[in-house]
């Protein structure tokens, strides 16, 4: 429950990844269909049902505090690694629109959610590499804005094909997919340049760590569905594994602190590994093990974190103000002072 006057200036956009994460389950169980039969099938539309809610829900909450809390917004879209966190609005409509065109059939109206969602990602993503290009220093984003929030607004693109033919937007769906692909290994490269130069991302932003397993496993998924071979498919899944088995060595440090929306940075890279892993399973028998297995663990933790999420919400513990430490730059970021 909202205990505060101003606990809606902390609705910051990120909250939906509590979208994604629920359409990335619902699409993976939908995925499950062929071994599980139709408990899979209704699982996956309750999980569906569940997300649009909580979508229509959020995007009300966020006029409301664009409208009160104005200033907010902008602190948002100004900050350094929340600015990035706006992409999780167009990447959850484009997720929403996919679950609908897996459950439901194509049509009309999920073709123009399809639409808004895709056309406003290609925008973000615009938008977000346009800042650093500032000519002013002091505004250019430095080593502290390069973290894995940034997979969302960069390489979130690739989500375009999952849906996009059927809606017959095929086209455009591949041209955005090419430009997630380009863009992912010249992110992930910064990344590593930045853990190298100025180590990790501060303890707050720990649970980010995991959308680094969402990029090669949503890659595979959608060359299937481009027709590309199933080796290609093999190969992504590979690196998300390896991604994802890299993630957890954070995990004692991360469950460390207490909890926060931050934490459904989980939900949607596990469910999105899943998803490809049962995809492949359809294909191969032999892999059917390893993708329940994917699959119950993203059911287990989106299940947890929507516990937490309730018992945070009732509390009035989540709509806080960000720590002081996830706010400020490093000593290195800084520019240099003027001569």
């Amino acid at each position: 429950m909202i205990h505060r006057p101003d606990a809606l200036k902390h609705l910051a956009p990120h909250w939906f990844a509590i979208v994604m994460s629920l359409c990335g389950l619902a699409l993976a169980w939908g995925r499950a269909v062929p071994m599980l039969g139709d408990i899979a099938g209704a699982g996956a539309l309750l999980l569906a049902g569940a997300a649009a809610l909580v979508f229509v829900a959020l995007a009300l909450l966020s006029l409301l505090r664009w409208q009160h809390f104005g200033d907010a917004v902008a602190a948002d879209l100004a900050h350094p690694v929340r600015h990035a966190f706006f992409a999780t609005m167009p990447v959850s409509l484009i997720l929403l629109a996919t679950c609908g065109v897996e459950l439901l059939g194509a049509s009309g109206w999920l073709a123009a959610l399809w639409w808004l969602g895709s056309l406003g990602q290609f925008g973000v993503t615009l938008w977000v590499l346009a800042r650093w290009l500032y000519p002013d220093p002091a505004r250019r984003p430095g080593w502290h804005a390069l973290t894995p929030v940034l997979f969302v607004p960069v390489v979130g693109n690739v989500l375009a094909p999952l849906a996009g033919d059927a809606l017959g937007a095929g086209g455009w769906a591949a041209a955005q997919f090419g430009l997630g692909l380009l863009l992912w290994p010249v992110l992930l490269a910064l990344l590593l340049a930045r853990i190298a130069a100025q180590g990790p991302w501060p303890d707050r932003l720990l649970p980010a760590t995991f959308i680094t397993v969402a990029p090669p496993a949503v890659i595979g998924s959608a060359a299937l569905q481009l027709g590309a071979p199933t080796v290609l498919a093999w190969m992504c899944w590979g690196v998300a594994l390896f991604f994802l088995l890299w993630s957890f060595r954070i995990g004692r440090r991360m469950l460390a602190q207490p909890f926060s929306i931050g934490f459904w940075s989980l939900g949607f890279p596990l469910s999105a590994f899943a998803a490809l892993s049962l995809r492949l399973a359809a294909r191969d028998g032999a892999a059917q093990a390893p993708a329940m297995l994917a699959l119950a663990l993203a059911s287990l933790v989106v299940l947890l974190l929507a516990v937490a999420t309730w018992k945070g919400w009732r509390q009035g513990t989540l709509l806080q103000p960000e720590p002081v430490a996830m706010m400020a730059a490093s000593a290195g970021d800084r520019p240099p002072p003027s001569r």
